[in-house]
């Protein structure tokens, strides 16, 4: 019998995900179908409700409603959060099962694999910069603190609003700053984490602020935005944000199959594509 999951978001039609879920299950061998749904602005958990009572296993969470998803609330239904979710305040990945939906946030995972087994990164004694506060910053904060604990290295959170960098990281040892404030810093790695690609806007970084070596990774991916831009003519090693999108969704994957797929094979064929 064929399990059945989906993706949802609004919008929802550019999503990469049934592609990537369909070769993690060639792969793998596993019985299963991966849909993109659309969901109304106002109808997420009508949306979740009426998955479950048509058999879904469970499904990932886009953009709007990765907070929904934290914030679910359904009748009769408990709702676990993992760590992460908790940190985050956002889950992009539910596992259904008889009364009950565990939430998870996969995108920190994904995104310190793609650091550190994609693109071979030794994160130790690294100096990293997080550019943006929001939920995107957010959801990888948690993970990314874990993997530099591990290493000795140390992070850095820059926003335009300083506010924000530090509501984000009170209770941790992180820094935070403001882009002015960037001004003789330098970082071993640099990651942009906020919306600033979709406009094709640049943040406003000081040219020094690579790092001899450094490592300039954009969560966008499809294109070149103005930071990689930037940071290919400052030097630095530039990656866009796909082996993250792989990654998490091969965490997913995990979470419901409990079988972890080979994210490499799927990368070449998704650059192949592009």
């Amino acid at each position: 019998m064929t399990d059945k999951y989906a993706v949802i978001g609004n919008p929802v039609a550019h999503s990469k995900s049934p592609q990537i879920h369909k070769l993690f299950a060639g792969q793998t061998g596993r019985d299963i179908s991966y849909e993109a749904i659309l969901a109304p602005l106002d109808g997420f958990a009508a949306t979740i409700g009426r998955l479950r009572k048509e058999g879904y296993k469970g499904c990932n969470v886009t953009v709007p409603f990765k907070e929904h998803a934290f914030q679910l609330n359904i009748d009769g239904i408990t709702i676990s959060h993992s760590e992460d979710v908790d940190n985050a305040k956002a889950a992009n990945t539910l596992k259904f099962s008889d009364g009950k939906i565990e939430a998870e946030n996969t995108d920190g995972v994904g995104l310190v694999r793609d650091l550190e087994q994609n693109l071979g990164v030794d994160l130790t004694g690294k100096r990293l910069l997080l550019m943006g506060a929001g939920g995107a910053a957010r959801g990888v904060l948690l993970p990314l603190r874990r993997a530099l604990r591990r290493t000795d290295a140390n992070i850095t959170i820059a926003n335009r609003t300083v506010d924000r960098a530090r509501h984000l990281a009170k209770g941790t040892n992180v820094s935070i700053c403001s882009y002015e404030e960037l001004a003789g810093k330098s970082f071993d790695i640099v990651i942009n984490a906020t919306s600033s690609g979709l406009s094709d806007e640049m943040p406003p970084l000081p040219t020094d602020i690579f790092a001899p070596g450094a490592l300039a990774y954009d969560m966008m991916y499809g294109r070149e935005t103005p930071f990689m831009k930037f940071a290919h003519e400052q030097g630095a090693q530039v990656a866009d944000g796909l082996g993250m999108l792989v990654e998490q969704a091969a965490e997913s994957f995990y979470i419901w199959c409990g079988e972890l797929p080979d994210t490499r094979l799927v990368m070449v064929k998704l650059r192949e594509k592009a």
